[in-house]
Parts: C-alpha cells; sequence; structure tokens
C-alpha cells in the first residue's frame, strides 16, 4: 500500500482508494454472500494502518475479526498471488468494542436533551402532532433549566406538562392529555427494546472514536449490533445521532491528506426507511456537510435503490458486488447500478454486475482530481486479519485492555429533571393538602351545632336584658328632663 492509497484489488491494474478523496464518501452494495463484509474488513484494515480510526456496526459479528491476526489459508494465499498482493502478511488492527446494551462492549450512552425531539420523534414514530407536543416539552425544559438525561426525566416532565396543561395552553397552544399519554406508550416500547440504556450518563465524548494507537495507527471501533438489530429504529436513529454529533463538535478542516474518521453505515437502508421528509432532508444535509470535517461516509447496503438519489449523488467511491435480476425490481437495481459508474468499453456493465463471483466486484473511485475512474470487474484482496468472529474470551480481554476501560462501564444518575419535578409535585401536592384542610375545617366550623343554653344562662341573660332596659330608660327620661328644663329657664 502507498503512502497515500489503500489496496482494494486487482483487474487489470492494481485498484486503489485515494485517501485524499476518501472523504467524499462511497457505497458498497451487492447481494447476501458476495463479499460486502469482507470488503469493508480490508477498507477499515488499510484506513486503520494510514492512521485514520474506523467506526462500524457489526450486524452479524462477523466483522470482530479483524481485531485478531489471520491466519495462513491456501486460498488466501492464493488470492492474494493473484492480485498481486507482493506484501501479504497477517496482522490484528486495534480495535475498541462498543455496546448500545453494555453487553458486548463498552456502552454508549446519550441524554436526551443531546438526541433532540426530530430524532427521538423518529426513534419513538410519532405523529406530527405528537411531535410538536414533544418539542414544546423540549422548550419548557429548556426555559425552566430542566436537565433531561435519561427517559425518566423526559416521562416526569410529560406527566408535569400534563397537570399544568391549562395554565400552558395559553402560550403554547393545546397539550392535551391524550397527545402526551401516546407519547408516553411510546416511551414504554422503547424501554421495552432497551433503548433505555442509550439514553444517561456519562455520555460519549466523540473524541473517543477518533482514538490513534502510539505507533500511529487508528482504532478500529466496532458496534456489536445484531441484538441492536431487532429494533432497527433505534439502530438507524443512533448512527445518525453519531453522524450529526460528529457534524456538530468538529472543525472544519476542508479537503484533508486524509480522513479525520471514516464512518461505515451497515444495513443503510434502515436509515432511509419510512423516513418523513424532514428527516431525509436533515440526512442529505449531513452527507454533505460532514465531508467538509474530514469525515467519510460509506453506506453498506444490499440494493443502490435503498439509497435516495440525493445521497447517492454524493458517493464517489464505489465497490459493486453481484446482484440477482430475477424481478422488475432487481432489474431496475442492475440498471441503476450500472448508471452510477464511468462506463468501460471493454464491458457492459449491467451484465457484469450479474456475472460477478464470490468476492469479485465492480470498483470505481474518485482520482486525485476528484473525477470518477472508468469502472474495472476486480478482484478484491483478501483480508489481513481473521475473517469471522471471535470467541467471547477474546473479545472480554480486549474490552479489558481497552484505552476507555472504566470510562463508561458504570452509569451516574446526577440531579436532573426528575428530582426537581418530583420535589416539586411533592410541594404541589403538599399545599394542596394543606388548602383541602383548611377548607375542610372552615365547613365543619359552618356546619356544627351550637351549644345549648342552660336554664341558669337564660335566667341571667334575661336578668341581665331587663336591667339593661330599666337603667337605658332612666337614662332617657333624665336627658329628656334635662332638656325640658332648659327651655323653661328661657
Amino acid at each position: 500500500m502507498a503512502d497515500d492509497t489503500i489496496f482494494l484489488g486487482k483487474a487489470d491494474k492494481r485498484e486503489e482508494l485515494y485517501l485524499p478523496m476518501a472523504n467524499r464518501h462511497g457505497l458498497v452494495t451487492g447481494a447476501t454472500g458476495t463479499g460486502k463484509t469482507v470488503t469493508l474488513q480490508i477498507m477499515a484494515e488499510g484506513f486503520c494502518k494510514a492512521g485514520v480510526p474506523v467506526f462500524a456496526a457489526d450486524v452479524k459479528g462477523d466483522l470482530s475479526g479483524i481485531s485478531q491476526e489471520g491466519m495462513p489459508q491456501d486460498f488466501l494465499l492464493e488470492r492474494a498471488k493473484k492480485v498481486g498482493f507482493e506484501d501479504y502478511g497477517f496482522a490484528a488492527t486495534p480495535t475498541i468494542f462498543w455496546d448500545l446494551f453494555g453487553e458486548q462492549g463498552h456502552p454508549i450512552r446519550t441524554t436526551v436533551s443531546e438526541m433532540g425531539p426530530l430524532l427521538l420523534s423518529r426513534l419513538m414514530g410519532l405523529s406530527e402532532a405528537q411531535e410538536g407536543a414533544l418539542n414544546i416539552a423540549f422548550k419548557i425544559a429548556d426555559e425552566e433549566g430542566l436537565a433531561l438525561l435519561d427517559l425518566k426525566d423526559l416521562r416526569a416532565l410529560l406527566v408535569d406538562l400534563a397537570d399544568r396543561g391549562k395554565d400552558l395552553r395559553t402560550e403554547y397552544g393545546n397539550l392535551s392529555a391524550m397527545t402526551i399519554g401516546s407519547i408516553q406508550r411510546r416511551l414504554v416500547v422503547i424501554e421495552e427494546q432497551g433503548g433505555d440504556k442509550f439514553f444517561g450518563e456519562p455520555a460519549l465524548d466523540i473524541k473517543d472514536l477518533m482514538r490513534t494507537t502510539r505507533d500511529g495507527r487508528g482504532y478500529m471501533n466496532i458496534l456489536a449490533a445484531d441484538r441492536l438489530m431487532s429494533s432497527p429504529q433505534l439502530y438507524a436513529t443512533f448512527l445518525l445521532w453519531l453522524l450529526s454529533e460528529l457534524l456538530e463538535d468538529l472543525p472544519e478542516v476542508g479537503d484533508p491528506d486524509r480522513p479525520k474518521l471514516v464512518f461505515f453505515f451497515d444495513e443503510a437502508h434502515l436509515l432511509f426507511t419510512d423516513a418523513p421528509p424532514g428527516l431525509l432532508q436533515k440526512i442529505e444535509q449531513t452527507v454533505k456537510l460532514i465531508r467538509s470535517k474530514g469525515v467519510g461516509v460509506y453506506f453498506v447496503t444490499q440494493n443502490p435503490l435503498d439509497v435516495p438519489e440525493s445521497v447517492l449523488a454524493q458517493m464517489g467511491n464505489r465497490v459493486q458486488h453481484a446482484l440477482r435480476a430475477y424481478t422488475p425490481r432487481e432489474q431496475k437495481a442492475v440498471k441503476t447500478a450500472a448508471d452510477t459508474f464511468r462506463a468501460n468499453p471493454k464491458f457492459k456493465t449491467d451484465q457484469a454486475i450479474t456475472e460477478l463471483g464470490k468476492g469479485e466486484a465492480l470498483v470505481s473511485v474518485l482520482d486525485l482530481k476528484g473525477v470518477p475512474t472508468m469502472v474495472e470487474r476486480t478482484m478484491i484482496r483478501p483480508p489481513e486479519s481473521r475473517m469471522g468472529p471471535i470467541t467471547p474470551q477474546e473479545r472480554d480481554k480486549l474490552i479489558k485492555s481497552s484505552p476507555v476501560y472504566g470510562q463508561y462501564d458504570e452509569s451516574i444518575d446526577r440531579e436532573s429533571a426528575y428530582e426537581k419535578l418530583t420535589q416539586r409535585a411533592g410541594e404541589r401536592a403538599e399545599a394542596q393538602k394543606q388548602a383541602t384542610a383548611e377548607k375542610q375545617a372552615a365547613r365543619e366550623a359552618r356546619a356544627a351545632p351550637r351549644p345549648r343554653e342552660s336554664a341558669t344562662d337564660r335566667f341571667v341573660k334575661n336578668v341581665a336584658g331587663s336591667v339593661g332596659r330599666q337603667v337605658g330608660n332612666m337614662v332617657v327620661r333624665s336627658l329628656v328632663r334635662g332638656i325640658l328644663g332648659s327651655f323653661s329657664r328661657r
């Protein structure tokens, strides 16, 4: 491998991926069993050897073998000889394992606030009205200084908003209990899928995905995704969140001599299936802009039709494995794939796509001027690392020797919206309880029967009244006589 290229395989000439053009993104497609995973593996090996960190999801567990040195096997040595891989040897790639569930790697977490209402709505499959209510919830949390770290924070906030719905209606519009209840039910589904483990602290520091070894090699970051694939929306939303974080946090670097990070998105169709227009626009914008941050995005999928044309147009480096053409849709996929390549007069591209054997691919990359090379029918080189999964013991050893071991493995639960809202609800309940008690006391006082007067009390009262009347009469008569006397003296 030259200093600025990654050796992919051989056609009539060596086919190489140019590192200065590697941030112009790429696409690896092909039917199941045609060699896409091995292609991903050799590209990742090349990037890491060149000092470029890589992040990739391991959907079937096969990619984990990149962490171990390969074993000499006849078919590998024969393939290396055929493609002219003269310095072919066996080596492990430095690897860090990650897992959203914390079972097969270091946990990856983010906070609810960092995920944001758009991606969270996508994750929960909310309607437009429900997404609007969630946006209001995030706005109120920001205004009131309520940290949304995990799902219990969001749940507590939604309960609080339901209680305050009438007070908030004038400023924010209607927040119906039915809408909030629907969001709460979706949260239950996310929790049952294990999504609650994804939200919390310590949150992932993006810089930990961009580590290099002391000898200058990039780390291979592998996300264990075999269990995650049973929750496709969580898988797709997580990877899109990761891209968004990279776009937001990394500085502009233009076109570096090699990428700062390469991101492989396996089963890419999950990102686009049933995605609303607003989300598709965000994906397209992210892919466009992240190139200038030095990040290359490579989609891996079976069918090129899985990727929207607006995104497909930005994939400069392409590896196409065999496709079948038995149905009209498959035939359309073959034609679409063929039309995206710069034609080679030596063969018909659409015909070649259906004739490719295992380990063969059509390859076209961007040259150093940014122009796509003519498509070539290429025999892909063998990997230097192990092909196939590693053992649980090997994985455990690598996790414990990882440079981030102990940094993310224990969760932290600091004071956030849940604690503050729980305290607020308690104070509100206590005040309401006191007010209710005072009203009850007043009602009881009004309804209480007056005590009966004894015979002695009535006698004293009557005597006092009689005496009072007599004294009053005497005073009145005295005043009258005084007035009449003053007139007579005149």
